[in-house]
């Protein structure tokens, strides 16, 4: 970015700077945390004004590394803030294992004084683990999606790049938090604002909260076939009870060898298959990020029984459910 100053500035009325707090934990991934420091810094910038301060915390006060293995040193530990304050929780992978007990107590009491909490990335467990998102609209990053959807029912789970729901908000990660903050700067200092800092960040597409955070199915397999996007799409949609092939091929006007002869076409692989890879997609997100018993995850994918269930996941994996389970334990302990 170009250290000239910026040759339009928007004249903002004299207020107190909104302070937002930023809690960093264990494993939060930098481009979600940066994305939102950056769009505040030069919102002040373009302003010619303070209009954002921001501080870091975490527990203990003590170093957080981010999922890149990054150090970084917080401004304090967890500790008394104000209801003006906007607290933004930083996730990354392992979230579980960042939402400690501490942190849980000390959040659910700064939220008892009614302030703005937001999640980056896949802070919006932690936000749910603390309850504050209990009868909310919420977003998380599409690789949480299974796990959140099976641990927090009182959640209405969207796959929007962001959702602001009263005074709870939540990212998908990613660059998402730049979406979001343009949206809390267009609606503080007006869209004028947000646009320059959108242009300064070299941001052309701004997002909304209608936006879906996956790109869409045909550029996501490379093909743009609207019958077969049809069926992936229902695929997708129907892990914990599958549709037969010949149920698909007739809900998009085709026989059951027409849509064989497509999928091996365009994806070198039967529709039987592609289905079979989903479920077992799915299968491996809820064993690394729940506490669900195998049992119960093979039945949230579409498997009769815990054997044939077994079968599937080495024949694809080449490991058992149980030792994906204990490795990735394992690798998160070190």
């Amino acid at each position: 970015m170009s250290a000239q100053q910026p040759a339009t500035r928007i004249d903002a009325p004299a207020e107190r700077p909104q302070r937002f707090v930023f809690v960093l934990l264990h494993d939060f991934t930098m481009l979600s945390f940066a994305s939102a420091v950056e769009s505040l810094r030069i919102a002040n910038r373009m302003s010619g004004r303070t209009l954002y301060e921001w501080t870091t915390l975490g527990e203990g006060g003590e170093p957080v590394n981010s999922c890149a293995g990054i150090g970084f040193q917080v401004d304090d530990d967890l500790r008394d803030l104000s209801r003006d304050d906007v607290i933004m929780l930083c996730g990354g992978v392992n979230i579980q294992g960042a939402t400690s007990k501490r942190l849980l107590a000390w959040l659910r009491r700064e939220a008892r004084k009614g302030p703005v909490v937001g999640g980056l990335c896949t802070a919006g467990h932690t936000m749910a683990r603390a309850g504050l998102l209990d009868g909310k609209k919420a977003t998380i990053h599409w690789e949480n999606q299974d796990s959140f959807a099976e641990d927090f029912e009182d959640v209405t789970l969207t796959k929007s790049v962001f959702v602001v729901d009263g005074n709870r908000l939540t990212t998908a990660g990613g660059t998402s938090s730049i979406d979001l903050m343009l949206k809390l700067i267009a609606d503080k200092h007006g869209e004028e604002l947000a646009n320059l800092v959108a242009d300064q960040m070299i941001y052309s597409s701004i997002r909304t909260d209608q936006d879906t955070q996956r790109l869409s199915v045909p550029t996501r397999i490379g093909v743009r076939h609207p019958k077969l996007s049809s069926v992936i799409q229902m695929m997708e949609a129907n892990i914990e009870e599958p549709i037969s092939p010949s149920i698909l091929a007739k809900d998009v006007g085709m026989s059951t060898r027409q849509l064989e002869r497509l999928f091996r076409r365009y994806l070198n692989r039967s529709p039987k298959r592609y289905y079979m890879e989903l479920r077992l997609q799915k299968a491996r997100n809820l064993l690394m990020q729940t506490d669900m018993s195998v049992i119960n995850v093979a039945l949230a994918c579409g498997f009769a029984s815990p054997s044939h269930f077994s079968k599937c996941y080495r024949a694809h994996y080449d490991t058992t459910p149980y030792r994906e389970r204990g490795s990735h334990a394992a690798r998160l302990s070190i």
